[in-house]
């Protein structure tokens, strides 16, 4: 059994990685997450940028009218990526650094997207054994 030390981001990745347009209705954006259970998309933006469930939320919060928002009004831009091979443990304390739960994996491209609840949920499990 590998330790948590050499686990490292390809491991645990969700893939493939679901991507969506920035013109695309915030309501359809949260419908696909919705449905491939997932809690952020890849938004197609030169640099690339994120939307996560939490900026869904965030806009319901601040009575935002989310029938008339894009993807483009609440995204998070040009995010931070991790490389597949990075330790978990340096993954999360990136994620905690920057206070972030989504991060674009990219070798050459975008590959996949970790979580933070990837990364947790696989640390955890390796402390209960």
């Amino acid at each position: 059994m590998e330790t948590h030390e050499q686990t490292v981001v390809a491991d645990v990745m969700t893939t493939p990685l679901e991507t969506i347009k920035p013109d695309t209705d915030l309501v359809d954006a949260a419908k696909a997450m919705r449905a491939k259970e997932i809690g952020a998309l890849l938004v197609t933006t030169a640099p690339p940028s994120i939307v996560t469930s939490t900026d869904v939320l965030d806009a319901v919060a601040r009575e935002r009218d989310t029938s008339r928002l894009d993807v483009a009004d609440v995204m998070t831009e040009s995010v931070e990526t991790v490389p597949p091979g990075l330790s978990l443990n340096e993954t999360a304390a990136m994620m905690e650094t920057f206070r972030i739960d989504h991060l674009p994996v990219v070798k050459d491209d975008y590959v996949g997207m970790v979580s933070s609840t990837d990364v947790t949920a696989h640390l955890s499990g390796e402390r209960s054994l």
